[in-house]
């Protein structure tokens, strides 16, 4: 008998941002978890800085090193995280940012399947879905993929602000804010998979065009070890 092969909505996608680098630590974490096309949650908060948070740094995203004084270590999130890759595969817009910035803290996660491939497991975070590089792929006219660029370009920016209202803290509904990012991402992996010739697409296929390696992507392509 044929496997069952399952679009892209049939397993939760979380799409994750931090705020912060590997000196100062992650400050701040933002999750959207999609299923079946939808939101169906959202998780965010502050962490204490592990290092120098630099003014430069904090001109992007606003945070200070007394602002995040008091708050627990990104460490203590490991259960939360581990779960979430068992459950469903991670996202991000540039996904390399996040996967090692998750890496400096936790070099693997417990063993969980690859949704890559079917049947198989995996101790790695990824691979990713990445919304930075699925876009140049398919519209190389909007330039590299910054993000509130696409967001502008694919006319999404309302439904992002109408997210941010409902799901962002009120000081955090701006770019370089961690949920506020990876609701745009969000939104952005939604207008992609709206498209008629898209909506039935599969995670497979979805993590294979994330990888930009073509050996990866050959590995992925032909159920090799990634």
């Amino acid at each position: 008998m044929c496997s069952v092969v399952n679009t892209w909505q049939d397993t939760p996608i979380h799409f994750i941002d931090f705020e912060g680098n590997r000196t100062s630590g992650i400050l701040e974490l933002g999750v959207v978890t999609l299923q079946g096309g939808l939101i169906t949650a959202t998780r965010t908060r502050l962490c204490r800085s592990i290092g120098r948070v630099s003014p430069e740094d904090t001109a992007v995203h606003g945070l200070r090193a007394e602002t995040v004084a008091g708050e627990a270590l990104f460490k203590e999130e490991w259960e939360y995280f581990a779960r979430l890759r068992e459950s469903g595969p991670l996202a991000a817009h540039f996904a390399s940012v996040e996967n090692s910035l998750l890496k400096s803290v936790w070099p693997y996660p417990r063993t969980a399947p690859d949704f890559a491939q079917q049947q198989r497991t995996t101790a790695e975070w990824g691979p990713w879905i990445d919304t930075g590089r699925l876009y140049p792929q398919f519209f190389p006219q909007l330039g590299d993929g910054k993000l509130a660029e696409l967001v502008a370009a694919c006319g999404v920016q309302g439904e992002l602000e109408a997210l941010a209202t409902q799901h962002c803290p009120e000081n955090r509904r701006h770019y370089h804010a961690a949920l506020y990012d990876a609701l745009a991402g969000t939104v952005l992996l939604l207008a992609l998979l709206r498209r008629p010739e898209l909506a039935a697409v599969t995670l497979p296929w979805l993590l294979q065009m994330s990888t930009l390696d073509p050996v990866k992507r050959g590995a992925l392509q032909q159920g090799d070890l990634f």
